[in-house]
């Protein structure tokens, strides 16, 4: 059974700090590429930042760039986002994604649940 279960979110201030968690199972999870994203209310969901499966090499999109870091653990089949300095405008729900593709035209694309992470003073 194939899960990806997010933990860390929360409430805390603007400048504060959140360590995201992404625990997988059911699947080989160092062949799959991670992702954060997130959804704001009202707003369509969007990629945060990607990490990848063979060369861990990462990538932010620009409006989290120097705050956030994306990482994963092989070993332990997780996946982690930190957050700092965090921005009222951070608040969403946090989703993570793990993708592979097969072969062309066939891809396996799993999600979480969500965490919500809420930035006020």
């Amino acid at each position: 059974q194939v899960q990806l279960v997010e933990s860390g979110g929360g409430l805390v201030q603007p400048g504060g700090s959140l360590r995201l968690s992404c625990a997988a199972s059911g699947f080989v999870f160092s062949d799959y590429n991670i992702y954060w994203y997130r959804q704001a209310p009202g707003k369509e969901r969007e990629l945060v930042a990607t990490i990848m499966s063979t060369t861990g090499m990462t990538d932010y999109k620009d409006f989290v760039k120097g705050r956030f870091t994306i990482s994963r653990d092989n070993t332990k089949n997780m996946a982690y986002l930190q957050m700092n300095s965090l921005k009222p405008e951070d608040t969403a729900i946090y989703y993570c994604n793990a993708y592979r593709r097969l072969r062309i035209g066939v891809s396996n694309d799993y999600w979480g649940q969500g965490t919500q992470v809420t930035v006020s003073s």
